[in-house]
């Protein structure tokens, strides 16, 4: 049963070695809804059929979700269900969507260790930990944008407002489902920190909650005035 799992998860991760598929999947990890095969077809220059095969097979190998749905109004297949995918929730071998256990580790462990030394509370020993080290990464890549796309969380720039950017993927996803308070202050602390050693104090992280079951992050990065 491991080996049939774990061949699964190696079958998953090939998949994306098509150039074709990893196109699809990179597509619709950025769209940050839901994504019908006309649509993909239409944005990367494909045949439908060529992409409602490839979507399927990414939705077969445990890379993306599938789904029915009725399109907006006036859309293609309006009045009948039309088949739409998302990135899948769990992750796979080699982290599909990108995920940062070992960074969340790190940080819980620095602030353990400052708690014990310093007689501070936990949850203030997390926040300055978190700061800290993403002051360290934000000076490292320069701009926040290039902060969210190093660190995994799929940054996704809002069309009507570029200066908002939400979070398609949770670094931290698996943990934050069992201890959402304690990681999602954690990750607010680390994005607020990456702000800062950018030098970008024209945006703010703005605390939300995440959709049900895709892997959102519970943060966007807002202008400093909204």
């Amino acid at each position: 049963m491991a080996s049939s799992r774990w061949s699964q998860r190696i079958a998953a991760v090939a998949s994306l070695g098509d150039t074709t598929r990893r196109a699809l999947f990179d597509y619709v990890r950025q769209a940050g809804r839901p994504v019908g095969r006309d649509e993909a077809a239409q944005a990367l220059g494909l045949t439908r059929g060529v992409a409602a095969a490839q979507l399927d097979r990414l939705a077969e190998e445990g890379v993306l979700e599938a789904g029915f749905a009725k399109p907006g109004p006036g859309g293609p297949g309006t009045g009948r269900p039309s088949k739409f995918y998302t990135p899948a929730a769990d992750e796979v071998l080699a982290s599909v969507p990108e995920r940062s256990y070992e960074l969340a580790g790190e940080l819980m462990a620095s602030a353990a260790e400052r708690s014990i030394q310093l007689g501070e509370p936990m949850a203030e020993s997390l926040e300055k930990v978190g700061r800290q080290e993403g002051a360290a990464i934000g000076r490292q890549h320069g701009t926040i944008e290039a902060v969210l796309e190093a660190t995994g969380y799929a940054p996704v720039p809002r069309r009507e407002d570029e200066e908002c950017i939400e979070l398609a993927n949770c670094p931290f996803h698996a943990l934050a489902s069992g201890h959402r308070a304690v990681v999602c202050a954690l990750n607010g602390a680390l994005l607020a920190g990456a702000l800062e050693g950018c030098g970008d104090s024209d945006r703010r992280v703005e605390a939300i909650v995440p959709g049900q079951g895709h892997g959102e992050c519970c943060a966007r990065i807002v202008p400093a005035s909204a």
